[in-house]
Protein backbone atom coordinates (compact mmCIF):
# COMPACT_ATOMS: atom_id res chain seq x y z
CA UNK A 1 0.00 0.00 0.00
CA UNK A 2 1.17 3.52 -0.81
CA UNK A 3 0.37 5.93 2.00
CA UNK A 4 0.84 9.68 2.31
CA UNK A 5 1.01 11.00 5.86
CA UNK A 6 0.25 14.68 6.46
CA UNK A 7 1.82 16.22 9.55
CA UNK A 8 2.62 19.70 10.82
CA UNK A 9 5.26 19.19 13.51
CA UNK A 10 4.52 21.15 16.67
CA UNK A 11 7.02 23.59 18.09
CA UNK A 12 7.45 21.62 21.32
CA UNK A 13 6.49 18.19 20.02
CA UNK A 14 3.71 16.15 21.62
CA UNK A 15 1.66 13.01 21.28
CA UNK A 16 0.56 13.62 17.70
CA UNK A 17 4.19 14.19 16.65
CA UNK A 18 5.17 10.87 18.21
CA UNK A 19 2.28 9.01 16.59
CA UNK A 20 2.95 10.47 13.13
CA UNK A 21 6.56 9.37 13.39
CA UNK A 22 5.90 5.83 14.64
CA UNK A 23 3.03 5.31 12.19
CA UNK A 24 5.46 5.89 9.35
CA UNK A 25 7.96 3.53 10.97
CA UNK A 26 5.40 0.77 11.49
CA UNK A 27 4.11 1.04 7.92
CA UNK A 28 7.58 0.97 6.37
CA UNK A 29 8.63 -1.96 8.53
CA UNK A 30 5.62 -3.89 7.21
CA UNK A 31 6.57 -3.20 3.58
CA UNK A 32 4.38 -0.21 2.73
CA UNK A 33 5.57 2.83 0.78
CA UNK A 34 5.21 6.00 2.85
CA UNK A 35 5.49 9.62 1.75
CA UNK A 36 5.69 12.19 4.54
CA UNK A 37 4.12 15.53 3.62
CA UNK A 38 5.36 17.62 6.53
CA UNK A 39 5.84 21.16 7.72
CA UNK A 40 7.10 22.59 11.00
CA UNK A 41 5.52 25.21 13.24
CA UNK A 42 9.02 26.32 14.19
CA UNK A 43 9.33 27.79 10.68
CA UNK A 44 6.95 30.55 11.78
CA UNK A 45 8.73 32.85 14.22
CA UNK A 46 7.03 34.48 17.19
CA UNK A 47 6.86 37.93 15.62
CA UNK A 48 3.57 39.47 14.54
CA UNK A 49 4.50 38.85 10.90
CA UNK A 50 5.31 35.20 11.62
CA UNK A 51 2.02 34.64 13.40
CA UNK A 52 0.16 36.42 10.60
CA UNK A 53 1.72 34.08 8.03
CA UNK A 54 0.74 31.05 10.11
CA UNK A 55 -2.80 32.41 10.38
CA UNK A 56 -3.10 32.96 6.63
CA UNK A 57 -1.78 29.50 5.74
CA UNK A 58 -4.12 27.87 8.23
CA UNK A 59 -7.09 29.47 6.51
CA UNK A 60 -5.95 28.71 2.96
CA UNK A 61 -2.59 27.72 1.50
CA UNK A 62 -2.12 27.79 -2.26
CA UNK A 63 1.39 26.36 -1.85
CA UNK A 64 0.13 23.43 0.24
CA UNK A 65 -2.59 22.63 -2.30
CA UNK A 66 -0.05 22.71 -5.12
CA UNK A 67 2.24 20.38 -3.17
CA UNK A 68 -0.66 18.05 -2.39
CA UNK A 69 -1.69 17.83 -6.05
CA UNK A 70 1.88 17.05 -7.12
CA UNK A 71 2.14 14.28 -4.54
CA UNK A 72 -1.19 12.81 -5.58
CA UNK A 73 -0.10 12.83 -9.22
CA UNK A 74 3.47 11.60 -8.84
CA UNK A 75 3.34 9.31 -5.81
CA UNK A 76 -0.15 7.99 -6.62
CA UNK A 77 -1.10 7.00 -3.07
CA UNK A 78 -3.73 4.43 -2.21
CA UNK A 79 -4.62 6.40 0.90
CA UNK A 80 -3.83 9.64 2.74
CA UNK A 81 -3.47 9.59 6.53
CA UNK A 82 -3.84 13.00 8.20
CA UNK A 83 -2.38 13.76 11.63
CA UNK A 84 -2.29 17.58 11.67
CA UNK A 85 -2.96 20.14 8.94
CA UNK A 86 -2.56 23.37 10.93
CA UNK A 87 -1.08 25.82 10.41
CA UNK A 88 0.96 25.22 7.28
CA UNK A 89 -1.15 22.83 5.19
CA UNK A 90 -4.74 23.96 5.84
CA UNK A 91 -7.63 21.48 5.52
CA UNK A 92 -8.17 22.53 1.91
CA UNK A 93 -5.65 19.85 0.89
CA UNK A 94 -8.27 17.27 1.91
CA UNK A 95 -10.53 18.47 -0.89
CA UNK A 96 -7.73 17.78 -3.38
CA UNK A 97 -7.55 14.21 -2.08
CA UNK A 98 -11.28 13.77 -2.56
CA UNK A 99 -11.16 15.24 -6.06
CA UNK A 100 -8.41 12.74 -6.93
CA UNK A 101 -10.51 9.87 -5.59
CA UNK A 102 -8.00 9.01 -2.85
CA UNK A 103 -9.54 7.95 0.48
CA UNK A 104 -8.54 9.95 3.55
CA UNK A 105 -8.29 8.86 7.17
CA UNK A 106 -7.66 11.38 9.93
CA UNK A 107 -6.51 10.59 13.45
CA UNK A 108 -8.19 12.83 16.02
CA UNK A 109 -5.21 13.36 18.30
CA UNK A 110 -7.14 16.18 19.96
CA UNK A 111 -10.39 18.11 19.44
CA UNK A 112 -9.23 20.05 16.39
CA UNK A 113 -12.42 19.26 14.44
CA UNK A 114 -14.79 20.42 17.19
CA UNK A 115 -12.86 23.20 19.00
CA UNK A 116 -10.85 26.07 17.47
CA UNK A 117 -8.12 25.74 20.12
CA UNK A 118 -8.39 21.91 20.13
CA UNK A 119 -8.78 21.51 23.91
CA UNK A 120 -12.42 22.36 24.76
CA UNK A 121 -10.93 24.45 27.58
CA UNK A 122 -11.56 28.18 27.91
CA UNK A 123 -9.87 30.05 30.76
CA UNK A 124 -9.42 26.85 32.72
CA UNK A 125 -13.01 25.65 32.37
CA UNK A 126 -14.58 23.05 30.04
CA UNK A 127 -16.20 24.68 27.00
CA UNK A 128 -18.39 23.36 24.18
CA UNK A 129 -19.59 26.68 22.73
CA UNK A 130 -18.10 26.11 19.27
CA UNK A 131 -18.93 22.42 18.92
CA UNK A 132 -22.10 22.81 16.88
CA UNK A 133 -22.45 26.56 16.45
CA UNK A 134 -20.33 29.49 15.35
CA UNK A 135 -16.63 29.63 16.23
CA UNK A 136 -16.96 33.33 17.12
CA UNK A 137 -16.89 32.50 20.84
CA UNK A 138 -13.21 31.66 20.51
CA UNK A 139 -12.60 35.33 19.69
CA UNK A 140 -15.14 36.95 22.02
CA UNK A 141 -13.92 34.88 24.98
CA UNK A 142 -10.29 35.29 23.93
CA UNK A 143 -9.66 31.57 24.37
CA UNK A 144 -5.98 31.88 23.39
CA UNK A 145 -5.57 34.76 25.85
CA UNK A 146 -4.20 36.73 22.92
CA UNK A 147 -6.67 38.69 20.82
CA UNK A 148 -4.87 38.20 17.52
CA UNK A 149 -4.40 34.46 18.00
CA UNK A 150 -7.97 34.01 19.23
CA UNK A 151 -9.26 35.78 16.12
CA UNK A 152 -7.00 33.71 13.86
CA UNK A 153 -8.03 30.40 15.42
CA UNK A 154 -11.72 31.34 15.28
CA UNK A 155 -11.42 32.36 11.63
CA UNK A 156 -9.60 29.28 10.38
CA UNK A 157 -11.95 26.96 12.29
CA UNK A 158 -14.94 28.91 11.00
CA UNK A 159 -13.78 28.56 7.40
CA UNK A 160 -13.23 24.82 7.83
CA UNK A 161 -16.67 24.44 9.38
CA UNK A 162 -18.45 26.60 6.78
CA UNK A 163 -17.01 24.62 3.87
CA UNK A 164 -17.25 21.29 5.76
CA UNK A 165 -13.64 20.60 4.87
CA UNK A 166 -13.23 17.83 7.43
CA UNK A 167 -16.73 16.34 7.37
CA UNK A 168 -17.02 15.99 3.59
CA UNK A 169 -13.43 15.12 2.68
CA UNK A 170 -12.38 12.62 5.36
CA UNK A 171 -13.63 9.09 4.72
CA UNK A 172 -12.86 7.76 8.20
CA UNK A 173 -11.91 9.47 11.47
CA UNK A 174 -9.65 7.44 13.76
CA UNK A 175 -10.32 8.01 17.45
CA UNK A 176 -7.56 6.91 19.86
CA UNK A 177 -10.21 6.27 22.53
CA UNK A 178 -13.90 5.51 22.90
CA UNK A 179 -14.23 8.84 24.69
CA UNK A 180 -13.08 10.74 21.60
CA UNK A 181 -15.35 8.68 19.38
CA UNK A 182 -18.39 9.55 21.48
CA UNK A 183 -17.46 13.24 21.60
CA UNK A 184 -17.22 13.29 17.82
CA UNK A 185 -20.60 11.57 17.48
CA UNK A 186 -22.09 14.11 19.90
CA UNK A 187 -20.71 16.88 17.67
CA UNK A 188 -22.72 15.57 14.72
CA UNK A 189 -20.41 13.13 12.93
CA UNK A 190 -22.09 9.84 11.95
CA UNK A 191 -20.85 6.84 13.92
CA UNK A 192 -20.02 4.90 10.74
CA UNK A 193 -17.32 7.49 9.93
CA UNK A 194 -15.50 6.79 13.21
CA UNK A 195 -13.29 3.90 14.29
CA UNK A 196 -11.36 3.46 17.55
CA UNK A 197 -7.65 2.84 16.99
CA UNK A 198 -5.72 3.15 20.29
CA UNK A 199 -2.26 4.67 20.14
CA UNK A 200 0.89 2.63 20.58
CA UNK A 201 4.03 3.01 22.63
CA UNK A 202 7.43 1.45 22.10
CA UNK A 203 7.74 -1.93 23.77
CA UNK A 204 10.51 -2.43 26.30
CA UNK A 205 12.12 -5.79 27.06
CA UNK A 206 12.58 -5.01 30.74
CA UNK A 207 10.41 -3.44 33.41
CA UNK A 208 11.28 -1.39 36.48
CA UNK A 209 10.63 -2.00 40.17
CA UNK A 210 8.38 0.90 41.14
CA UNK A 211 8.39 -0.23 44.77
CA UNK A 212 11.98 1.03 44.94
CA UNK A 213 11.15 4.37 43.28
CA UNK A 214 12.25 7.51 45.10
CA UNK A 215 9.91 10.18 43.70
CA UNK A 216 6.52 10.88 42.18
CA UNK A 217 6.84 11.68 38.48
CA UNK A 218 5.18 13.94 35.93
CA UNK A 219 6.01 13.69 32.22
CA UNK A 220 4.67 15.90 29.47
CA UNK A 221 3.90 19.37 28.24
CA UNK A 222 3.75 22.05 30.93
CA UNK A 223 0.51 23.93 30.27
CA UNK A 224 -2.42 25.05 32.46
CA UNK A 225 -4.75 22.33 31.16
CA UNK A 226 -2.28 19.64 32.26
CA UNK A 227 -3.07 20.30 35.93
CA UNK A 228 0.49 20.60 37.18
CA UNK A 229 -0.56 23.08 39.88
CA UNK A 230 -2.90 20.45 41.33
CA UNK A 231 -0.08 17.90 41.37
CA UNK A 232 2.43 20.24 43.02
CA UNK A 233 -0.05 21.09 45.75
CA UNK A 234 -0.83 17.40 46.30
CA UNK A 235 2.86 16.48 46.51
CA UNK A 236 3.38 19.23 49.08
CA UNK A 237 0.40 17.96 51.12
CA UNK A 238 1.69 14.38 50.95
CA UNK A 239 5.24 15.46 51.81
CA UNK A 240 7.06 13.66 49.01
CA UNK A 241 9.52 14.61 46.25
CA UNK A 242 8.04 15.40 42.84
CA UNK A 243 10.21 15.26 39.72
CA UNK A 244 8.96 16.92 36.54
CA UNK A 245 10.18 16.08 33.04
CA UNK A 246 8.52 18.39 30.57
CA UNK A 247 8.61 21.29 28.19
CA UNK A 248 6.59 24.41 27.61
CA UNK A 249 6.41 28.05 28.58
CA UNK A 250 4.20 27.77 31.67
CA UNK A 251 6.50 26.33 34.35
CA UNK A 252 6.13 28.40 37.55
CA UNK A 253 9.04 30.65 38.44
CA UNK A 254 8.99 29.64 42.11
CA UNK A 255 8.18 26.17 43.45
CA UNK A 256 8.32 24.34 46.78
CA UNK A 257 11.61 22.65 47.78
CA UNK A 258 10.18 19.19 47.12
CA UNK A 259 9.68 19.96 43.40
CA UNK A 260 12.57 19.16 41.05
CA UNK A 261 12.57 20.34 37.43
CA UNK A 262 14.38 17.88 35.14
CA UNK A 263 13.67 19.62 31.83
CA UNK A 264 12.72 17.97 28.53
CA UNK A 265 13.84 14.33 28.39
CA UNK A 266 13.64 11.77 25.61
CA UNK A 267 15.01 8.39 24.63
CA UNK A 268 17.22 6.64 27.17
CA UNK A 269 17.15 9.65 29.51
CA UNK A 270 13.36 9.50 29.69
CA UNK A 271 13.39 5.74 30.30
CA UNK A 272 15.86 6.27 33.14
CA UNK A 273 13.61 8.97 34.56
CA UNK A 274 10.64 6.59 34.53
CA UNK A 275 12.77 3.89 36.16
CA UNK A 276 13.45 6.05 39.20
CA UNK A 277 9.76 6.80 39.84
CA UNK A 278 7.51 5.13 42.38
CA UNK A 279 4.51 6.11 40.27
CA UNK A 280 3.51 8.52 37.51
CA UNK A 281 0.77 11.13 37.89
CA UNK A 282 -1.35 12.47 35.01
CA UNK A 283 -3.44 15.27 36.61
CA UNK A 284 -4.95 16.75 33.44
CA UNK A 285 -7.83 19.20 33.69
CA UNK A 286 -8.72 18.88 30.04
CA UNK A 287 -10.16 15.81 28.35
CA UNK A 288 -7.14 13.79 27.23
CA UNK A 289 -7.73 12.13 23.89
CA UNK A 290 -5.61 9.16 24.91
CA UNK A 291 -2.70 9.56 27.34
CA UNK A 292 0.60 8.37 25.87
CA UNK A 293 2.39 8.97 29.17
CA UNK A 294 0.00 6.55 30.87
CA UNK A 295 0.69 3.83 28.29
CA UNK A 296 4.46 4.45 28.45
CA UNK A 297 4.47 4.09 32.23
CA UNK A 298 2.34 0.95 32.07
CA UNK A 299 4.66 -0.60 29.49
CA UNK A 300 7.53 -0.10 31.95
CA UNK A 301 5.52 -1.64 34.78
CA UNK A 302 4.88 1.59 36.70
CA UNK A 303 1.51 2.36 38.36
CA UNK A 304 -0.33 5.51 37.27
CA UNK A 305 -2.52 7.96 39.18
CA UNK A 306 -4.70 9.84 36.70
CA UNK A 307 -7.55 12.31 36.64
CA UNK A 308 -10.92 10.62 36.16
CA UNK A 309 -11.65 12.53 32.95
CA UNK A 310 -11.49 12.12 29.19
CA UNK A 311 -9.90 8.92 27.94
CA UNK A 312 -7.74 8.34 31.02
CA UNK A 313 -10.24 5.95 32.72
CA UNK A 314 -10.00 3.72 29.63
CA UNK A 315 -6.29 3.22 30.32
CA UNK A 316 -6.11 3.25 34.12
CA UNK A 317 -8.12 0.53 35.88
CA UNK A 318 -8.84 1.98 39.31
CA UNK A 319 -7.34 -0.18 42.05
CA UNK A 320 -5.71 -2.51 39.51
CA UNK A 321 -3.16 -0.59 37.42
CA UNK A 322 -3.30 2.60 39.49
CA UNK A 323 -5.80 5.08 40.89
CA UNK A 324 -8.25 7.60 39.47
CA UNK A 325 -9.05 10.87 41.23
CA UNK A 326 -11.39 13.81 40.61
CA UNK A 327 -9.65 16.29 38.31
CA UNK A 328 -8.51 19.39 40.19
CA UNK A 329 -8.92 17.83 43.66
CA UNK A 330 -5.47 18.07 45.24
CA UNK A 331 -6.61 16.52 48.54
CA UNK A 332 -7.94 13.37 46.88
CA UNK A 333 -4.82 13.17 44.73
CA UNK A 334 -2.60 13.52 47.82
CA UNK A 335 -4.42 10.58 49.45
CA UNK A 336 -3.86 8.38 46.39
CA UNK A 337 -0.19 9.37 46.25
CA UNK A 338 0.29 8.61 49.96
CA UNK A 339 -1.17 5.11 49.58
CA UNK A 340 1.32 4.17 46.89
CA UNK A 341 4.21 5.98 48.55
CA UNK A 342 3.75 3.86 51.70
CA UNK A 343 3.17 0.51 49.97
CA UNK A 344 5.95 -0.63 47.65
CA UNK A 345 4.40 -4.08 47.16
CA UNK A 346 1.14 -2.51 45.96
CA UNK A 347 3.16 -0.43 43.50
CA UNK A 348 4.79 -3.59 42.19
CA UNK A 349 1.49 -5.46 41.75
CA UNK A 350 -0.16 -2.54 40.00
CA UNK A 351 2.87 -2.18 37.76
CA UNK A 352 2.67 -5.84 36.74
CA UNK A 353 -1.03 -5.47 35.89
CA UNK A 354 -0.34 -2.31 33.91
CA UNK A 355 2.43 -3.98 31.92
CA UNK A 356 0.11 -6.89 31.04
CA UNK A 357 -2.56 -4.51 29.76
CA UNK A 358 -0.06 -2.48 27.74
CA UNK A 359 1.29 -5.64 26.12
CA UNK A 360 -2.24 -6.61 25.10
CA UNK A 361 -3.38 -3.27 23.75
CA UNK A 362 -0.61 -0.73 23.08
CA UNK A 363 2.15 -2.52 21.16
CA UNK A 364 3.24 -1.68 17.64
CA UNK A 365 1.94 -5.04 16.44
CA UNK A 366 -1.57 -4.41 17.77
CA UNK A 367 -1.55 -0.84 16.46
CA UNK A 368 -0.63 -2.10 12.98
CA UNK A 369 -3.46 -4.66 12.98
CA UNK A 370 -5.98 -1.99 14.02
CA UNK A 371 -4.59 0.48 11.49
CA UNK A 372 -4.81 -1.94 8.57
CA UNK A 373 -8.44 -2.72 9.40
CA UNK A 374 -9.17 1.02 9.41
CA UNK A 375 -7.31 1.58 6.13
CA UNK A 376 -9.23 -1.23 4.42
CA UNK A 377 -12.51 0.18 5.68
CA UNK A 378 -11.64 3.66 4.38
CA UNK A 379 -10.50 2.23 1.05
CA UNK A 380 -13.88 0.54 0.57
CA UNK A 381 -15.58 3.87 1.15
CA UNK A 382 -13.17 5.43 -1.35
CA UNK A 383 -14.04 2.81 -3.94
CA UNK A 384 -17.71 3.69 -3.63
CA UNK A 385 -17.06 7.43 -4.03
CA UNK A 386 -14.24 7.51 -6.63
CA UNK A 387 -15.30 8.45 -10.12
CA UNK A 388 -14.05 6.48 -13.16
CA UNK A 389 -12.33 9.62 -14.44
CA UNK A 390 -10.29 10.14 -11.28
CA UNK A 391 -9.37 6.43 -11.15
CA UNK A 392 -7.93 6.65 -14.68
CA UNK A 393 -5.72 9.60 -13.78
CA UNK A 394 -4.08 7.86 -10.82
CA UNK A 395 -1.14 6.20 -12.56
CA UNK A 396 1.55 4.73 -10.27
CA UNK A 397 4.55 7.07 -10.46
CA UNK A 398 7.23 7.68 -7.86
CA UNK A 399 8.34 11.01 -6.44
CA UNK A 400 12.09 11.32 -6.77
Amino acid sequence: MRVVQIMNWHRFGGGSDFMAKVTGEVLRKSGHDVYMMTSDSASFDGTFLGRAKACARGIYSRDARREMREILKNFAPDLVHVHEVYPAHSPWVLRDCRDAGVPVVMTCHDFRVTCPVSTHISHGEPCDRCTRGSTLSCFTRNCRENRFESAAFALRAGVAKSFRLFEENVNLFLAPSHFIKQRMIDSGLPSDKLRVVPNMVRMTRTTTNPGAGTYAAFVGRVAPEKGLDTLMEAAWRAGMPLHIAGHGAHFPQSVAPNVHWRGHLSGAALTEFYAGARFVVVPSRWFEAFGLVVAEAMMLGIPVIAANAGALPELVDHGVTGFLFTAGDSQELARCMSILWKDGELCRRMGVSGRAKAMRMYTAQQYYVNLMMAYKSAAKVGERTESPESAKTRQPQVVQ
